[in-house]
């Protein structure tokens, strides 16, 4: 092994290394067929996220109100958090398969 001085993140890398040893936690990388989907889950739902987003400000220019404006606010809130976790979600399944 190197006798080099080590940086402080080497060294909270091997901490964290350990600590994952004595919990039983192992190390898995994911397959190019994996990742190539994990990819195409993203592109698919930042493509989502942006029509969400293009279509609040859309609706946002034609509403003065401001209760109107909140309930548009609060849908698209919803729309963001709902599209999130559903990649969230298919990229965990996609990490969990072997």
């Amino acid at each position: 092994m190197d006798d080099a001085p080590k940086s402080a993140l080497e060294l909270a890398m091997a901490r964290l290394k350990k600590q994952d040893a004595e919990q039983g936690v192992s190390e898995r990388f994911l397959t190019d067929d994996q990742k190539q989907e994990i990819a195409e889950v993203r592109k698919t739902y930042g493509a989502k996220l942006a029509q969400e987003e293009i279509l609040f400000k859309s609706k946002t220019r034609v509403y003065i109100e401001p209760e109107a404006r909140r309930e548009i606010e609060e849908h698209y809130r919803r729309d963001v958090e709902r599209l999130t976790h559903e990649r969230d979600r298919k990229i965990e399944k996609i990490r969990e398969e072997t």
